[in-house]
């Protein structure tokens, strides 16, 4: 696995599941969104209940909500109660927000930190002046009112950001917190941070592997499901790797261990979920310039509000409305609009097995009108099989099948190990002696007594025999289909053929039709012959094939789709595909597995079902509908808000007290957030589903 550069909260896996670590916040890296540095749920849930408590005192001792009640507290004394409280409030309760607009003042990045606190800091003052005998505009309860409610919004926020970041603190607790490692053939615990490569662990049935290795005794079905997405679980036996945090789900097996830390599979899908969290998007830099703009809008419908209600004679009044305009034009939902997208979206994919390692590629894929699929190892399993079989008269296909592997069983050759697989699942395969193997032919070999051989036409020129007539039709079939045709021959007769193919995946055609409803041409690019190529796409629905391509031509392909005006995703295996996969304005690299650090790809599906890359569509839409439909609605809000906080409509009686304008301001920020956790709907495991799914 290539090592990635290490973001600042790189830790041990481990790490982070002991110490409860929350980096990489995405809504901090963005410039002019880092207003939350430092701080977490719950620093703003303690602040609001303290800071509710004290509120209390300081409305109830106010002057002007004893007059609307109808009620006196008599002494003295109780008119210091709001300035002494208030203090308190603005200093412990208000701190936040003065501390982030110093941040932002000296970034030189002006945003709704700095607007809070200088909604506040206007309110204190005046108020702080009219307790001194410095004038009448007294705003303690509004002040206090105003500090809670924003750390209320604010607490409520970063409970959102905090949950739709918790897939790097849930890929941390599939690990286990002990390992059990061989020690003189017994197994001790131990810490995970205590193993070393080359330890052999034991995982008991329904355990976690504890880090990357490979099996050395046992087998079992292992449960991939948190790494690939896929549900069912894959047999995994002697030999055979497997990852840190997937389960075995029946049977205990010891594991060499060959990756702990930061070089194992889960470490490098926690730096991917990372890096995608905390990358740029284009909408996340529109929405930048949008907040950064609207903090100056802000600012000078303040000072303007300030003036004219100072012109009219009514500087109390004036100060309110500032007050109001300061805290309703707060860009929070604006802020919060792309980031809780980027996070949620990232954490739900990661989840489905799909890492993103660009925001831009995701962010392009919505536009994809053409998949360019590769043939061997995506479209097909890579490996060949034996699709179907036929014998002469007189003779059963079982039998002449269970000769065929007996034959074969000594061979190496792919396509015989695909003839002993279906011979083994017949059962009683006799043994063979006097195997012999005939370069560029076939294989000879005894069995029972008898002289079997096992090859494609050249083997029944090299024996002078014609293919057997009642076979004819068959076979010219199979080769329409693009499959090698092998003939069995028993003591110099020919009994039967085999024909054998790269088998085509049992979901390509499902991925193909998901795609084909979603508006997107499909195409396949292989180096196979044009007659292989056409029957596997005949057979898929494939709407054009490139034939005979070598690998270094497959960029060009590419290019060429492009100059035809296509937006092109490219889907391949990652291995020969790296140039096209670069080109394209999208690279998907399927069947990663535990590879995720393919660096040619925007995308990497860690399984290797095609419908996923439906998925990747589904999500690339969905995610830029939350996007647009939040930065709408931000951006909605605050164009009307700032008229009606300003007392444009005071005419009319229409005004807003700030302590309701925070209502609103963080009303806003929670619609964000919640049409934002709707995305948390969205399914993306595969399925043979032919509809755009809705986020």
């Amino acid at each position: 696995m290539t090592t990635h550069e290490r973001t600042a909260d790189d830790t041990h896996p481990h790490e982070h599941h002991e110490h409860g670590t929350h980096g990489n916040d995405s809504h901090d890296s963005h410039a002019g969104h880092d207003k939350h540095a430092g701080h977490d749920p719950e620093m703003f849930r303690r602040l609001f209940w303290w800071n509710l408590l004290l509120a209390l005192p300081v409305i109830v001792f106010s002057q002007m909500i004893q007059d609307w009640f109808g009620y006196s507290i008599d002494g003295a004394w109780g008119a210091w109660v709001p300035p002494v409280i208030g203090t308190v409030v603005y200093l412990w309760g208000g701190q936040p927000f003065l501390t982030g607009a110093v941040h932002e003042v000296r970034a030189r990045q002006p945003g709704m930190m700095l607007l809070i606190a200088l909604a506040i800091t206007v309110a204190y003052g005046s108020s702080l002046a009219s307790s001194l005998g410095w004038g009448e505009l007294d705003f303690w309860w509004e002040l206090a009112a105003l500090i809670v409610i924003m750390l209320l919004g604010h607490w409520q926020e970063m409970k959102a950001i905090g949950q739709a970041q918790g897939a790097l603190a849930a890929l941390a607790e599939l690990l286990p917190d002990r390992a059990e490692r061989i020690e003189d053939g017994e197994p001790v615990e131990v810490a995970i941070a205590d193993l070393q490569p080359g330890d052999v662990v034991l995982v008991r049935p329904g355990g976690r592997v504890p880090a990357d290795g490979e099996i050395v005794d046992g087998s079992a079905a292992m449960d991939e499901s948190m790494i690939t997405g896929e549900s069912r679980p894959v047999d995994r036996g002697e030999g055979d790797r497997v990852v840190a945090g997937t389960v075995s789900s029946d049977r205990a097996i010891r594991v060499r261990v060959d990756a702990v830390g930061d070089d194992t599979a889960l470490a490098g899908i926690q730096r991917l979920v990372a890096d995608a969290q905390s990358s740029n998007s284009r909408t996340q830099a529109l929405a930048d310039r949008a907040a950064a703009a609207l903090f100056y809008v802000a600012t000078a419908a303040a000072v303007i509000t300030m003036l004219v209600w100072a012109a009219v004679g009514d500087a109390a009044n004036g100060v309110i409305r500032t007050v109001t305009v300061l805290v309703i034009a707060c860009p929070h939902a604006l802020g919060l609009a792309i980031p809780l997208v980027i996070s949620i979206t990232t954490a739900t994919s990661a989840r489905a097995g799909i890492l993103v390692k660009d925001r831009l590629a995701l962010e392009r894929m919505r536009t994809v009108d053409a998949v360019l699929f590769d043939k061997t190892g995506t479209l097909t399993k890579g490996n060949h099989a034996v699709v179907d079989r036929a014998a002469v008269e007189g003779w059963d296909s079982d039998r002449m099948m269970r000769l065929a592997a007996a034959a074969e069983a000594d061979s190496e050759h792919p396509i015989a190990r695909a003839i002993v697989a279906v011979g083994d699942e017949l059962g009683d395969v006799p043994t063979a002696t006097e195997f012999d193997a005939i370069t560029g032919r076939g294989i000879t070999a005894t069995v029972d007594g008898h002289q079997v051989a096992v090859g494609g036409p050249a083997l029944l020129d090299h024996l002078d025999l014609d293919e057997p007539a009642g076979l004819a039709d068959q076979i010219a079939t199979w080769r329409d289909r693009g499959g090698a045709v092998l003939y069995v021959v028993h003591d110099g007769d020919v009994v039967g053929a085999i024909t054998v193919a790269d088998e085509i995946r049992p979901e390509s055609r499902a991925a193909v039709d998901a795609l084909h409803a979603r508006g997107a041409q499909v195409i396949m690019i292989t180096g196979d012959a044009r007659q292989v190529a056409d029957a596997v796409a005949a057979e898929l629905g494939i709407d054009e094939v490139m034939a005979e391509v070598l690998p270094k031509d497959k960029d060009a392909k590419v290019a060429e789709l492009q100059e035809r005006g296509l937006r092109v995703a490219m889907v391949g295996d990652g291995v020969n595909d790296a140039p096209a996969l670069a080109r394209a304005e999208v690279g998907i690299a399927i069947g990663a597995g535990t590879d995720v650090a393919i660096e040619s790809a925007g995308v990497v599906l860690a399984s290797s079902d095609p419908r996923a890359v439906t998925g990747v569509i589904d999500l690339s839409r969905a995610s830029y509908r939350k996007m647009i439909q939040n930065l709408v609605w931000a951006t909605a809000y605050n164009v009307i808000a700032i008229p009606v906080a300003a007392g444009a409509f005071a005419f009319a009686g229409l005004t807003l007290p700030p302590a309701a304008a925070a209502v609103a301001m963080s009303l806003s920020t929670i619609i964000v957030a919640a049409n934002a956790q709707l995305l948390r709907r969205l399914d993306l495991h595969p399925r043979d589903l032919v509809t755009d799914q809705e986020g």
